[in-house]
């Protein structure tokens, strides 16, 4: 399986190209600054926008973990316009990290989470960029997924290897919570990756948080 992983440095790619890393994944890290990896992997440095179809056609799947660092959350849906342009027709899935803001908080599935009043509104501004990539990857001819985190996206959280899964509704742990640590969205990230149970779905992941009092 070879992976090609975008924003390999950034904070939730560091996490999976670890995670790919230690599971022995032919993975190329693709960075702003190839200085910066820390693994002993094949290294594509260019900036997203510039990538070309000759570089990423050559991977089974394309991970795009970038987020942008200054709230320009337009990026999300242009970075993902980008991905899809090289990528429909090829063999080569995209593997979105997306947004729980995009998720239904109800069985009937008319309420999105981003839409409670409470929803912090540079979230949800981010979560409707999400959701229309969402059509854009539905309307295209090529094979992607899109894994929504949890509510609670918890950098600093343990690996615990565990986790559920939930299809386009939020999901809850043992505790009751809607939370996944980046270390456990990596290993649900490559479990994926190798399984293929989610090909052109949204799903999500919650496992639990061992570090809180249940």
């Amino acid at each position: 399986m070879r992976i090609g992983l975008i924003a390999a440095n950034g904070k939730l790619g560091k996490e999976i190209l670890r995670e790919a890393y230690y599971r022995q994944h032919d993975v190329t890290a693709i960075v702003l600054n190839k200085g910066l990896v820390k693994y002993d992997v094949p290294i594509i440095e260019a900036d997203l926008f510039d990538l070309t179809k000759e570089q990423l056609e050559q991977f089974d799947v394309i991970i795009n973990a970038f987020a942008p660092t200054d709230n320009n959350h337009a990026l999300h849906l242009d970075a993902g316009k980008h991905l899809i342009s090289l990528l429909k027709g090829t063999n080569t899935r995209l593997f979105i990290a997306g947004h729980s803001g995009c998720l239904y908080i109800d069985k009937e599935q008319t309420i999105r989470l981003h839409e409670l009043e409470e929803f912090p509104e540079h979230l949800a501004i981010a979560a409707k960029y999400h959701l229309a990539l969402i059509e854009d990857l539905k309307s295209n001819d090529m094979e992607w997924t899109f894994l929504a985190p949890s509510a609670q996206f918890d950098i600093d959280g343990p690996r615990t290897g565990h986790y559920v899964t939930g299809e386009e509704n939020i999901t809850f742990n043992s505790q009751f919570n809607s939370y996944i640590s980046y270390s456990d969205f990596a290993v649900a990230t490559i479990d994926e990756i190798e399984n293929s149970n989610f090909v052109n779905a949204i799903y999500t992941v919650a496992s639990e948080n061992t570090t809180s009092a249940s």
